[in-house]
């Protein structure tokens, strides 16, 4: 094992858990739950047991929601010399629509600073879920910084105490090697957008795409973002009118760059300019966001904390973290935002590393919560 066995992709029923192996490996997942329920969870939806020489997945399931599972992971060498790792115990529960109460915390453009990384991990608590809010890295030169980017950054693990959900950033999408993220980042539908419900938040994830057109030459023909907002478009219809959501007290949507911005002058492209805010993803989403009543956007991209208040034409906030530097004096000083709702706020503050709260965002719930 070349990282921890990171939870990721959390669901009502169960996690997807990814981590790095050093050489062609098979995997499994063992699990525990307090009523003394174990088992262990190996094959994939193709009937082979996980397997790789970079990287092993295991979907693991089955519990009902708010269930606290305890698992660890079993890797073993395949060919050569025998070998087998047992990773330690985590814990990690699966997600309750139920609940009257709900944690989660994020993090955005963390850009492979290590520095940074330790010391997000270190002010971050425990929380139902880590929305990672992308750009994670600068571009992927290399293959072997996945791991060491996305499953173990600083050395760390991350999701320990705090199953993670990775949001791709603009950056995520770049280098040689963009093309593999998928094998290192899980996601409920195996897609780069999804939906979840924290207790009383329904949230909405959602790939803003690059920040120039997909045509411009720096891309060299490699990217299809537009057509991907179009069918996010289409699928935002369809999942916002689910039950869930549709009834959700708090409704939070995630996106690595945001969907409006101080500024909003036209972008010259050929001139090296590039998008602050995503223009091409507001005109793709924003009435399906409107009608389905969102009440905040929580972005990243623009390394400029910030809070933009709803107005008659965009009745949804726009909430931007930080940037990269561990410094706290600096202009681009990374922060992380605490989500806390109960039956009546949601809280979003966001903080920098030293604990100082550069905002505070509270916001009513549009229909009472339930007490359970």
């Amino acid at each position: 094992m070349t990282s921890p066995p990171v939870v990721m992709a959390p669901r009502a029923d169960g996690f997807d858990v990814v981590w790095g192996v050093g050489r062609l490996s098979r995997g499994r997942i063992e699990w525990r739950t307090p009523d003394g329920r174990e088992g262990v969870v190996a094959g994939d939806a193709f009937g082979m047991v996980a397997q790789g020489d970079r990287v092993l997945r295991v979907r693991a399931g089955g519990w009902a929601p708010g269930t606290e599972v305890r698992l660890r992971a079993i890797t073993e060498a395949i060919g050569g010399r025998p070998r087998r790792h047992v990773s330690g115990w985590k814990t990690a529960r699966t997600l309750d629509a139920a609940s009257d109460h709900a944690r989660f915390a994020v993090w955005n453009d963390t850009h492979q600073r290590d520095d940074t990384l330790r010391a997000l991990d270190a002010v971050t608590p425990p929380v139902d879920v880590l929305v990672w809010n992308g750009d994670l890295c600068n571009d992927w030169k290399s293959p072997a910084s996945f791991v060491s980017t996305v499953l173990a950054p600083a050395g760390r693990d991350v999701s320990d105490g705090r199953p993670v959900t990775i949001v791709v950033g603009n950056h995520d999408v770049r280098g040689r090697w963009a093309y593999r993220l998928d094998d290192y980042v899980a996601t409920p539908e195996g897609r780069p957008f999804t939906a979840m419900r924290i207790g009383p938040v329904a949230c909405i994830v959602l790939h803003t795409g690059e920040d120039k057109p997909d045509d411009h030459p720096t891309f060299h023909g490699r990217v299809a973002f537009e057509p991907l907002r179009d069918e996010q478009a289409e699928w935002l219809r369809t999942v916002t009118a689910r039950p869930e959501f549709a009834e959700a007290p708090y409704r939070v949507v995630f996106c690595h760059i945001p969907l409006r911005w101080i500024d909003e002058s036209p972008v010259d492209y050929d001139a090296g300019g590039y998008d602050w805010f995503s223009r091409m993803s507001r005109d793709a989403w924003h009435d399906a966001l409107v009608a389905w009543g969102a009440q905040v956007v929580v972005s990243g991209h623009t390394h400029q904390r910030t809070w933009l208040a709803p107005t008659d034409g965009f009745p949804y906030g726009q909430l931007v973290g930080g940037g990269p530097d561990a410094d706290a004096a600096s202009a681009e000083a990374a922060t992380w935002i605490d989500g806390v709702a109960g039956p009546d706020s949601l809280v979003l503050t966001v903080r920098d590393l030293a604990g100082t709260v550069q905002h505070e965002v509270t916001l009513a719930p549009l229909v009472q919560v339930p007490i359970v």
